[in-house]
């Protein structure tokens, strides 16, 4: 039975909508509707953002708490949090396709860790930062939060992202309208839930689901301090744009077409399910994978084999099965984008090894096989557009140098991975890597360590201690002894 609501999370309470449009959700496997929700317009983005200008501007509010206060708070969330983890993780595999095994542990688990870390990153830093002056006195530097932010989340990862971005900001002291994907809608309602049963000060966060025109209302919005957007670079630069004119903060994770480099010494039969992680994670469906896999002509062969094969090998099923290893995509126009990459391959000469069409079967959602290409040439179209997909493009080099040019012969510098026998040899070469993000013989974003693009994936950082500077403004405080 499809899923429906017909309220928003605003200023902690369940307000009705200011019109009668809705967004409806179809369940990725099926094809069927799943559900629908309230389209925000720009009334309601206004009562949001008054919500959260409220809440953030009250002299006794919660950017006054103290970081302990506001850490206990963060972890009562993230126990609400904790108890719908399981219905959040299966509403976001019917929406988006995303494997059930993997919707547990990023999106049924991993929002109440990231809140969790960011409670104990902001409560552990007590004593002021006094710089002694060079000419006399001293200067007390201060993070205050930045403001009401607009936090706008893409499909791919609904709830992960929300809270790389809902976590250090609440943790900083911020105020935060959301704007959820309309793919990806009914997940979001369970953030709403867990905010109230958590006591969440009223306005502090707040929900408003919509497309692209909520979401540029948003970006615009006199009331917004910052801004924080995971998506297409295309978008991110119309962003960009926008809080340009506007002198405000922002913080772009946009595209990448990272490179998964397979040095000459490598073992992938001891790795390949590390090397799939890397690879073809959630369909394919995630902005950091290496999805062109760099192979050394003197094993290429072989390692083209060993891709084809992990490839051939992985279970595709419903994405609410436990043992699906590779799910539909979001949505029927994704997987015509995704067709159109491969037919694009075909017609411009690589070497289709493996999948290239639809599973046997599959009659209902939009699956797309596990696809590779060899023979890829790094200049094509495959290898140097994002598709967004399970495609990869395995593509030769001849020695460690030419490998590192391919690599780093890209409009983007989101993610990579050295995969070697000999992990000094590999950090050797992910240091000279052009990205924000590389792994050794595997691939994780850790919470405690800063992710971001470099090129056209992005601006700024999530995760980490950095991540929770992005909604920080520093003052000075110059104090002269003298007086």
């Amino acid at each position: 039975m499809p899923i429906d609501h017909n309220d928003f999370y605003i200023g902690g309470a369940r307000v009705a909508p200011a019109t009668a449009h809705r967004i409806e959700v179809r369940a990725a496997g099926t094809g069927e509707v799943a559900g629908s929700v309230p389209e925000a317009h720009p009334a309601d983005v206004d009562a949001a953002v008054a919500a959260a200008r409220t809440a953030f501007d009250d002299p006794s509010g919660w950017r006054t708490w103290s970081a302990q206060d506001r850490a206990e708070t963060l972890d009562r969330f993230a126990a609400a949090l904790t108890e719908r983890g399981p219905e959040t993780a299966r509403l976001v595999s019917l929406q988006n396709g995303m494997p059930i095994s993997l919707a547990s542990v990023l999106e049924g688990v991993g929002p109440a860790a990231l809140l969790r870390y960011y409670a104990a990153v902001g409560a552990a830093k007590t004593a002021d930062d006094r710089r002694p002056g060079l000419f006399g006195g001293h200067t007390v530097v201060v993070p205050e939060p930045v403001g009401v932010v607009a936090a706008i989340v893409p499909w791919n990862v609904p709830q992960g992202i929300t809270f790389m971005k809902v976590a250090p900001a609440l943790a900083a002291g911020c105020a935060v309208v959301l704007k959820p994907s309309p793919e990806t809608v009914l997940d979001a309602y369970q953030v709403g839930a867990a905010a109230e049963a958590a006591g969440l000060p009223a306005g502090l966060l707040n929900i408003v689901p919509g497309g692209a025109e909520t979401g540029r209302y948003l970006v615009g919005h006199p009331g917004v301090d910052k801004v924080s957007f995971t998506g297409s670079t295309a978008v991110g630069r119309s962003i960009a744009e926008t809080c340009g004119r506007l002198l405000r903060p922002v913080s772009l994770e946009l595209g990448g077409k990272s490179a998964a480099v397979v040095l000459d010494d490598a073992d992938l039969g001891a790795v390949m399910d590390r090397f799939f992680r890397a690879t073809l994670l959630n369909n394919g469906q995630v902005c950091w994978l290496g999805t062109r896999v760099l192979a050394p002509r003197s094993r290429y062969a072989e390692l083209v084999d060993a891709v084809t094969g992990m490839a051939r090998s992985l279970k595709v099923g419903d994405p609410l099965d436990p043992a699906t290893q590779l799910g539909p995509l979001v949505s029927e126009r994704q997987r015509d984008r995704v067709e159109s990459y491969i037919a694009k391959g075909v017609s411009d000469g690589a070497r289709l090894t493996t999948g290239g069409g639809r599973p046997a079967g599959a009659d209902r959602g939009w699956y797309v096989e596990a696809t590779v290409f060899a023979d890829v040439d790094n200049r094509s179209a495959i290898a140097q557009e994002e598709i967004f997909g399970p495609v990869l493009s395995v593509i030769p080099y001849t020695d460690e140098e030419q490998a590192l040019a391919i690599a780093n012969d890209s409009d983007y510098g989101l993610g990579g991975s050295v995969w070697t026998t000999d992990s000094d040899r590999g950090l050797a070469f992910a240091r000279r890597m052009q990205a924000g993000s590389v792994g050794v013989n595997g691939y994780a974003n850790d919470p405690v360590a800063p992710f971001g693009g470099r090129k056209a994936s992005g601006l700024g950082y999530e995760l980490g201690p950095e991540g929770l500077a992005q909604y920080q403004a520093l003052k000075s405080i110059y104090v002269d002894q003298q007086v």
